[in-house]
């Protein structure tokens, strides 16, 4: 059963619709049908009654001898005429039988003795026995009526019903996508995307949940551009006391201790900066699209790379143009290279792309790794992970979730898995549109 129900609920109303649809119009036709056949079935055997008596009248004026020429001639589609001994039957039962039965001896003359049995005959459903007046037998086989219903009026009935199902479906469509809409705006809704209102029209039950809709994501927009701002503001004015910090540091007479000072300011102020340009990621999808040679870009990042004496190499690119944001590009494929070098010493670039014309660049290191059951978490703001990722080396914990707030602002996403090649080490992919 669950194989044939719809998944949508625009499919199952109408689903539902069309069977009830379908169900009235079957009993409907089948009541008109019944209510036909017995008129149908009440004037036929008024005119059998009235044919029979003519017939019989007829057979009666003509020579013994003629007869059975005439019976083919008053024959007719349901009934047919012939001269044989009565059948030694009791009388049949049937409402059908009692009906003709009554019917024929009211037509003929009163002593006339009539007679329906059921002759068992294959295409014969009952037999009228009687006698002329010079006592010759008759028997009238008759068919069993038969309503006759028109092919058109089929055809008819027919399209009523797919007219109805149509507009049926028409209803349900109109009334179930305003659902789909809301839908649709709940997905694109987040901190990388632009709030963009549903439109306030329609039923009075869309345009309540439109407005709705329109007043938390307002809400949800202005908590986001709160929280960043909150952020922002905070690492900004932490560089002023880390700065003072520094300089009492260099005044101090103990090395060491001055040192170990500089380390935790050095490791404060990157905690800082991360935390500001994690607060700037959002902005990204502010920079225009551009039309950007994918393979270019990660070329010359990767020389870039090189020139500073890192180990940074393109493994293969792709050729093709790709409308992208190149500022908001790469800086989030700066991210991901840093994270490789800091966890993995050196980092492989590759550029692809598929049928569809979506692109993706993978960047690839030899490192320890992340646990497959922690690759979603490294993508949440600070969480450093210590097994695979030491916390030693100086990470923030921001890194990749800026990357992957970018990878969202540049309306693709940010995979990360094992090497596809087998090897030891992090794979992060960034799929981008075409």
């Amino acid at each position: 059963m669950r194989r044939w129900w719809p998944g949508s609920l625009f499919g199952r109303i109408l689903l539902v619709l069309a069977l009830g649809l379908a169900l009235a119009h079957a009993l409907t036709f089948m009541l008109a049908v019944t209510e036909r056949s017995m008129s149908m079935r009440s004037a036929m055997v008024g005119y059998f009654a009235s044919d029979v008596a003519s017939s019989v009248a007829v057979l009666e004026r003509l020579p013994a001898e003629e007869r059975a020429q005439w019976l083919t001639r008053l024959a007719r589609r349901n009934y047919r005429f012939v001269l044989a001994e009565p059948l030694q039957l009791p009388a049949s039962p049937s409402a059908l039988a009692v009906l003709v039965t009554g019917a024929v001896a009211a037509a003929l003359p009163p002593e006339r003795a009539v007679q329906v049995v059921d002759p068992g005959v294959p295409g014969t459903e009952l037999r009228l026995q009687l006698r002329l007046a010079d006592g010759t037998p008759l028997a009238v086989d008759m068919d069993e009526p038969r309503l006759q219903v028109s092919h058109w009026v089929l055809a008819a009935l027919a399209l009523q019903l797919v007219v109805l199902v149509g507009l049926c479906a028409w209803a349900v469509r109109a009334a179930t996508r305003p659902l789909n809409t809301l839908a649709d705006a709940a997905d694109a809704l987040g901190p990388a995307q632009p709030a963009n209102p549903m439109a306030e029209d329609g039923p009075r039950e869309v345009v309540r949940a439109a407005a709705a809709f329109n007043r938390m994501q307002q809400r949800i927009q202005a908590h986001l551009q709160e929280r960043m701002q909150i952020l922002a503001a905070v690492s900004h004015d932490l560089q002023t006391p880390i700065t003072r910090l520094r300089l009492r540091a260099d005044l101090l007479d103990d090395a060491a201790l001055r040192e170990r000072l500089h380390a935790d300011l050095a490791e404060m102020q990157s905690l800082v900066e991360e935390g500001i340009a994690y607060a700037r990621s959002p902005q990204a999808v502010r920079e225009p699209l551009q039309r950007v040679d994918l393979r270019a870009l990660v070329e010359s990042l990767a020389m870039d790379y090189a020139d500073a004496g890192m180990p940074v190499r393109v493994l293969h690119a792709a050729d093709g143009i790709c409308d992208t944001r190149p500022q908001a590009l790469r800086r989030l494929l700066c991210n991901l290279v840093d994270n490789a070098l800091k966890f993995a010493g050196s980092a492989e670039l590759a550029v692809e792309t598929n049928a569809q014309g979506t692109w993706s660049v993978r960047v690839l290191d030899h490192g320890p790794g992340i646990p497959s059951n922690e690759l979603a978490a490294v993508l949440q703001p600070y969480v450093r992970l210590e097994d695979s990722r030491n916390r030693g080396t100086g990470g923030t914990g921001l890194g990749l979730a800026i990357a992957n707030e970018l990878a969202q602002a540049l309306g693709g996403r940010l995979v990360l898995g094992p090497r596809e090649d087998g090897g030891e080490g992090l794979q992060a992919r960034v799929e981008l549109p075409g």
